[in-house]
């Protein structure tokens, strides 16, 4: 990964590949940003001009390329664009941190093959050398492992393409300053675990069986002092977690459920995150349509955000107790998967009739949910790509948080929008509970069509323990993006809500939720 340095350097004098600098949309034209008036300076003052010339206008997004002025030791200026100015407002007296995030990210994309480059962005506080810290880590990753020449010697580059950029250089913070030096340190933890989850959400499903991602967990807990206890499926089946073993059944890849136990001997809260893990989703014997199956290796995207948040939070040393529960299992149809009809008895003793196997998420959900529920947790978070219906409802950038309190929904909202993550509070709806009815189970996996998130939902809430907080995540737009980069998102496996689950175990450690 990019290596991040702070230095309190003159631009002018640092030898780099390129010298990167924000430029906001003003009422008037493009507006240099702070951080770069040595660069303005070696332009007379006119860089705003010159830009306003080459087509910037300061548009979040926009990146304009220009020659260095004489006397530099970088050959490049990169500017880009951060946005609006921030305006006179008491509230308003600075370029947020997501803004800053996605300006870094844009660059360090675009200094892909680049040794070295030099972020002379607006930096007035430690949480905007962690923002920039974080968009530059994020911006410049790459998943090169299946390309020739590609993961092998670090700075390799795959055989028709650049390796990400070396090196960083965050101009303006301070090298010797304790809370500087700990953005950068939090920006690393953070950023790393949250590649690693691209990384796992883009490995194709025949080298990602549930058995190699429990491999993987076992390996990162050993590495981070981490506790972990692996299922496989005798004893998934011994122990009666009929959902998991439902749904893996029609593969040869067999089912795990991954416990994943991170404690601080000063802790007074412990948080329950839950992941799906589906590791690839034909539907079952409900088998998805051509155009549908394509990009389903990344229906484990929320077993990879929990794993990547439970090791985040034990680099971090939070004083919080985190359990991470991976639900991992293949959906493929055979002559042993689940059918359309079937009755599964599930961990916690209810039973379950099978309507559709294309709607498997919620039944591992479900086990893994009460699982966790019998450790008494102050609360459990379940994290899924679980419906499309999600996707109709929010588009492909933002995921719907639904929870069975009013007070930790805002929680988790104002998390998601501290950190940059696009979320939107949901109901859950108690008429849409009668749909789930069964003639001879204890409840169908599935009810009516119209508010199919919010069912899956309520379906979820009947496996959480009595008297438990508990929220779900449905992140199926934004986990896996099909379009073009954008900001610090790449192309694929995106890490949705990692950074909402650190953040959300950083206030518990902090008190901040009661």
């Amino acid at each position: 990964m990019t290596a991040l340095t702070l230095s309190t350097a003159a631009a002018p004098g640092l030898r780099a590949d390129a010298i990167v600098i924000g430029v906001a949309k003003g009422a008037a034209g493009p507006v240099v940003a702070p951080g770069a008036e040595a660069v303005d300076k070696a332009y007379d003052g006119k860089l705003a001009g010159v830009l306003e010339t080459l087509g910037a206008s300061g548009a979040e997004g926009e990146l304009t390329k220009l020659p260095a002025p004489a006397g530099f030791k970088a050959p490049l200026v990169v500017a880009v664009g951060l946005g609006a100015e921030p305006g006179t407002k008491d509230e308003d007296t600075g370029y947020t941190a997501e803004a800053l995030r996605r300006a870094a990210g844009v660059a360090a994309r675009a200094l892909t093959g680049s040794r070295k480059a030099a972020f002379a962005l607006p930096v007035d506080s430690p949480g905007a050398v962690e923002a920039i810290g974080e968009g530059v880590l994020l911006g410049a990753y790459s998943f090169d492992t299946y390309k020739e020449n590609g993961g092998q010697a670090k700075g390799a580059r795959a055989k028709n393409g650049k390796a990400p950029l070396a090196e960083a250089t965050l101009l303006g913070g301070k090298p010797r300053d304790a809370a500087h030096k700990g953005a950068v340190a939090r920006a690393v933890a953070v950023s790393e675990e949250l590649n690693r989850a691209r990384d796992l959400i883009n490995m194709p499903p025949n080298d990602l069986t549930p058995a190699i991602f429990a491999g993987i967990a076992q390996a990162a807990a050993k590495e981070h002092g981490i506790k972990v206890q692996v299922l496989d499926d005798k004893a998934l089946t011994r122990g009666g977690y009929g959902g998991i073993l439902g749904v893996g059944g029609g593969s040869a890849a067999t089912p795990r459920l991954v416990k994943l136990t991170y404690t601080h001997p000063k802790a007074e809260k412990h948080l329950a995150y839950v992941g799906k893990g589906i590791t690839y989703d034909s539907g079952g014997i409900s088998l998805k349509p051509a155009g549908h199956n394509e990009t389903m290796k990344c229906d484990m995207s929320g077993a990879a955000a929990v794993f990547a948040a439970v090791v985040a939070a034990a680099r971090l040393g939070l004083e919080v107790n985190v359990t991470g529960w991976l639900a991992l299992a293949e959906n493929m149809p055979s002559g042993s998967a689940v059918r359309p009809g079937d009755v599964l008895r599930m961990y916690s003793g209810k039973t379950v009739e099978v309507l559709n196997t294309d709607a498997e998420g919620r039944l591992v959900l479900a086990d893994a949910l009460w699982a966790a529920s019998l450790e008494s947790p102050d609360a459990i978070v379940d994290v899924a790509t679980l419906t499309g219906a999600m996707m109709l409802a929010l588009g492909s950038r933002t995921f719907g948080v639904m929870a069975n309190d009013d007070a930790f929904r805002t929680a988790l909202h104002e998390a998601a929008d501290e950190v940059g993550e696009p979320a939107w509070p949901m109901p859950l709806p108690e008429h849409l509970r009668k749909g789930m009815e069964s003639t001879v189970a204890d409840i169908a996996n599935m009810g009516e069509r119209m508010g199919g998130g919010l069912v899956a939902g309520l379906f979820l809430r009947e496996f959480v323990g009595e008297g438990i907080t508990w929220a779900h995540l449905d992140i199926a737009g934004p986990a896996f993006n099909e379009g073009g980069p954008f900001g610090y998102t790449p192309k694929g496996g995106t890490g949705s809500a990692v950074r909402t689950l650190v953040r959300l175990a950083e206030l518990t450690a902090a008190g901040d939720l009661g």
